[in-house]
């Protein structure tokens, strides 16, 4: 009897056994073992990680077919069909990946709040690695967000050079700028914060173009960027110095370092960085007044993870940012003793923690998150006056200023996965958050204050139906209960993608969002105008601004065994309904007053080309076209006494970038870029000696070529790799040059390419 109870459980557990498999192998790319290498089966729970061997292993696989996907940043993505059957209970499976110098298929996260490949995505998210801000020699943020496909990054003060985001034509309230997921890049951070963020400290950055209210709240009409901050991934570091010369002028100096250390195990790693900045003043019409100021940065931080166990993952990121900037006068006097300047002294604070819990067979996911920012600012905003009796008063109450401000969010999200949904699968997200930020800026000889405290409940879902394996809808809706806005706000957001073969998908997405009557990142500049400095107010009536959107897109990309080329062709309508403007007040004792008021409503629209080839990975091309028009539905006043204007000022209709990089090996690299700028209309205002009307110009039209070229030496003993790089920004000086001159310029007059020629050399070294 117990024979036979014996033959039939060892029937019974080889018959159990038959029913699953075992898919294991190692993971290889670039002549090394790769670790932490994402290994997953194409639509089921099942995945794992590589270990610090590069080895992985899938066990308790079911009988069945799967699609085995493999992804790991800096890689093209894998797949292979697997088959496990009863004869085959086993399968060895190794792995080669191919770097991805370029890659149309990275996996990203911003559009949908969820993981998906580019590929896969409804919306359309454009990526910058930090190789390529590398190769784009981007020294930080704002740098590098220059070559991307409907972007322009602008500067808009002649003393103190802060700059902005303008998305499809909209300006850089209309953008959202994320920290990790995360909307604590706060108005006041916004005004120099771009720059503050030094490109080391990038893993890498998603960009959506559109409405993104539906997930992200308010601001995000024209567009969201996603800052990610470096993620540690296998024990290494880094450290290079970079010196810079601007026009013969001023010299910029940068040192920068990164360290990062994983455990054996895989379960815990920190991502250290340090940047060092220093950069001397530019005058570069010789007036003795500077166009780009001095800038002295030092900023470090870290981020953490830890996993307590297969299904848990926790991630802390902290960030210390601190910067000097001077411009203005260029003397050694106190900032109040110089004829005119502007200083400011920033020291922000930045960390985020996040929480993430799978259960159900990695069918769903809790996340919980906290973040926020502190930044401490004191200023100076100033001309020395002509007059003896206000020269008194200058003296015993010079315009000094501070800033402080706070910004904090605390959200849960859910994630579920339904893989049986009608008639494919379905990712449901439900997420609530809460932002408050609260912002101070004071001076006090100017009567200026504006003490704002912005608070915003939202709740989101959103649901991602592959309804078949052409064919994806997106659809959510956000509820927003801002303290500025009487009633709650619902944005709701639909998106289709059809997949046509493997070759090319297209995309229709309709979004609503909005904007609440709060200051943005202009309003709170002060600049100089006419012989004193200009303010913004709020109108006591100002109320929020709706958008409806509606964006249409094809893209194609085709890939044989030498090469990968393709294009994404783009077309974007948004409506704004009392759309934001500023209205001139006129003069008061200290210089020209503006009121923020709601207009009639505005129109954006236009065409968005995107070309990319990749040849045997040699050669890669990118390039970006846009034409569009901004306009007012009624015209509206920009300078008291002249005509109104339809036109958006500083938004020309056409822009675009182009990126050439050659590497024929993997010791020697070489990168070209252009961005062009359009003519635009730009408002001029009286007070320099050039300039002695109130007017309204046209631009010139800007192009600026830059190359870098490097080359790699490898010491395989001490397993690290030296590069020696330089190269030329902006190679045929087109800068602007009609600059004003003298103490009472109009620093909002400025346009152009945000540096003149400036050559540069470096040194870097990294492990390998």
């Amino acid at each position: 009897m117990r024979s036979i109870i014996t033959i039939i459980l060892c029937s019974v557990l080889t018959i159990s056994y038959s029913q699953s498999g075992i898919i294991k192998g190692k993971i290889i790319g670039d002549k090394e073992t790769l670790s932490y290498v994402n290994i997953k089966l194409k639509n089921s729970s099942i995945g794992t990680y590589s270990d610090k061997e590069g080895n992985y292993t899938l066990k308790n696989v079911p009988l069945g077919e799967y699609i085995l996907q493999v992804s790991y940043v800096g890689f093209q993505p894998y797949e292979k069909e697997i088959s496990i059957t009863n004869q085959v209970a086993e399968i060895i499976e190794n792995i080669t990946l191919t770097p991805a110098n370029f890659s149309f298929d990275q996996v990203v996260v911003t559009g949908t709040k969820t993981f998906k490949r580019q590929t896969q995505s409804p919306v359309i998210v454009n990526v910058v690695d930090n190789k390529a801000l590398e190769n784009m020699q981007a020294c930080n943020l704002s740098e590098g967000l220059r070559f991307q496909p409907g972007l322009r990054v602008e500067t808009d003060c002649q003393t103190c050079n802060y700059t902005q985001l303008r998305m499809n034509g909209l300006g850089g309230g209309y953008s959202q700028i994320l920290i990790n997921g995360r909307p604590i890049f706060s108005p006041l951070t916004g005004l120099y914060g771009m720059e503050q963020i030094p490109s080391n400290m990038i893993e890498r950055i998603e960009v959506v173009r559109g409405g993104g209210s539906a997930l992200y709240g308010t601001s995000a009409i024209g567009g969201t960027v996603n800052v990610i901050t470096k993620i540690p991934k296998k024990s290494g570091y880094s450290i290079e110095y970079n010196y810079q010369n601007i026009n013969q002028g001023a010299n910029d100096n940068i040192l920068s370092g990164n360290v990062t250390t994983v455990s054996d195990n895989g379960n815990a790693g920190v991502s250290l960085f340090v940047n060092n900045r220093n950069r001397q003043l530019y005058d570069h019409n010789g007036d003795n007044f500077s166009e780009l100021p001095s800038l002295k940065n030092n900023s470090f931080g870290a981020n953490f993870f830890f996993l307590p166990s297969d299904n848990q993952k926790l991630e802390l990121s902290l960030s210390s940012l601190n910067e000097y900037r001077y411009g203005g006068e260029m003397t050694d006097k106190a900032p109040h003793l110089a004829l005119q300047s502007e200083e400011r002294q920033h020291h922000v604070l930045v960390g985020s923690v996040d929480y993430q819990l799978n259960f159900n067979d990695n069918n769903s996911a809790v996340i919980a998150y906290l973040a926020g920012q502190h930044t401490d600012r004191t200023h100076y905003t100033g001309i020395f006056p002509d007059d003896s009796i206000d020269m008194v008063n200058h003296l015993a109450n010079p315009p000094y200023g501070i800033s402080k401000n706070f910004t904090y969010q605390a959200g849960l999200q859910v994630n579920h996965r339904l893989t049986n949904f009608l008639t494919g699968s379905n990712v449901i997200t439900f997420g609530t958050e809460y932002v408050l930020d609260d912002v101070l800026d004071y001076i006090e000889a100017y009567n200026y204050e504006i003490d704002q405290l912005t608070k915003n409940f939202g709740v989101f879902l959103q649901s991602d139906w592959e309804i078949t394996p052409s064919v994806n809808l997106l659809t959510g809706i956000r509820a927003d209960q801002h303290n500025l806005v009487a009633t709650p706000i619902l944005s709701p957001r639909l998106s289709l993608l059809y997949k046509f073969k493997e070759t090319t998908q297209f995309r229709l997405t309709y979004s609503t969002g909005f904007r609440a009557p709060q200051a943005f990142d202009a309003d709170l500049h002060i600049a100089f105008a006419g012989g004193g400095i200009s303010r913004i107010s709020l109108s006591p009536d100002l109320t929020h601004e709706r958008s409806n959107s509606l964006s249409g897109s094809v893209n194609f990309d085709k890939a044989t065994d030498t090469y990968v080329a393709g294009f994404t062709l783009e077309g974007f309508y948004t409506h704004l309904n009392d759309a934001f403007y500023l209205f001139p007040l006129g003069e008061d004792a200290f210089g020209e007053r503006f009121e923020k008021r709601n207009g009639d409503g505005a129109t954006v629209q236009g065409l968005t080309l995107e070309a990319r080839a990749n040849y045997n990975q040699k050669a890669q091309l990118e390039a970006g076209f846009t034409l569009q028009s901004s306009r007012f539905d009624t015209p509206v006043s920009y300078i008291d006494g002249l005509e109104s204007k339809r036109n958006f000022l500083r938004t020309p209709n056409e822009y675009g970038y182009a990126t050439l990089s050659i590497f024929p090996n993997p010791q020697f690299n070489t990168t070209i870029n252009l961005v062009y700028t359009g003519k635009m209309e730009i408002a001029h205002f009286a007070g320099a000696p050039e300039q002695d009307v109130d007017e309204f110009k046209i631009t010139d039209p800007f192009t600026e070529v830059s190359f870098k070229t490097g080359y790699n030496f490898k010491i395989p003993t001490l397993e690290t790799g030296i590069e020696i790089f330089g190269g030329i920004k902006n190679i045929t000086n087109a800068y602007q040059n009609d600059f004003d001159s003298g103490k009472n310029r109009d620093s909002n007059y400025i346009y152009g390419p945000a540096a003149p020629r400036t050559f540069f050399i470096g040194l870097k070294m990294k492990s390998f």
